[in-house]
């Protein structure tokens, strides 16, 4: 379901349009396959078809839509080829923006990282996947802006987009209710400046977890 966010004053209609549609599903609050018109987006954000128009273009740039031969707009329906593709790019990617982080995980990176990972066990617990997902994610972008590597985050959110729909629907059917365990294992690596533990850590999390996405 389509949910706006509060509009920012300084976007235009299509910049708030493309920003809150992208992370609805990066987070996975779209089902995979959804189908999107652009006279609903319209609608639903009260803005004409051209800002509507715009904004999708640039998420069907980014891989965040699909749009069909015949104009069906919807969000990425992955075949498990498709997954097992995106998660081998995770893990090249992330493993090094997590170890090029690492001289500059300090002490408050460190005690924030452990904060959302507790917002993302209670989501475990709760059994809320759009949360889990969502906390998932941020945990890991705040790592990797510490890496300053914008380019590699930049293709590794272009992934995220891909999988966000894909990552709920699944995580919410296996109605997960225990935390993962490999975000203690990149704190630990954190805290002991252990950059082999780390890569490892992180590339263990990132496949483990999309296994169950082809399973």
């Amino acid at each position: 379901m389509l949910t706006p966010r509060p509009p920012d004053p300084n976007a235009s209609a299509h910049e708030r349009l493309y920003r809150s549609l992208r992370q609805q599903v990066m987070h996975g609050e779209l089902d995979p396959g959804q189908s999107l018109t652009l006279r609903g987006l319209g609608k639903t954000y009260g803005v004409s078809m051209t800002p509507a128009r715009e904004a999708v273009r640039r998420l069907v740039a980014e891989g965040a839509l699909t749009l069909s031969s015949s104009g069906r707009i919807s969000t990425p329906e992955l075949t498990p080829e498709r997954i097992e593709e995106l998660a081998a790019i995770r893990a090249l990617l992330e493993p090094e923006m997590a170890a090029r982080a690492l001289p500059r995980a300090h002490f408050a990176l460190i005690e924030r990282l452990t904060a959302i990972n507790q917002a993302n066990m209670e989501a475990a617990l709760k059994g809320d996947a759009v949360t889990y997902v969502r906390t998932n994610l941020e945990f890991h972008r705040t790592l990797y802006l510490r890496a300053q590597t914008p380019a590699m985050l930049a293709m590794c959110e272009t992934v995220w987009l891909q999988l966000g729909p894909t990552m709920r629907a699944v995580y919410a059917r296996l109605k997960r209710r225990e935390p993962t365990q490999h975000h203690r294992m990149i704190l630990a690596a954190l805290k002991a400046g252990d950059e082999p533990g780390l890569r490892l850590a992180v590339r263990t999390d990132v496949t483990q977890g999309l296994r169950h996405l082809t399973g």
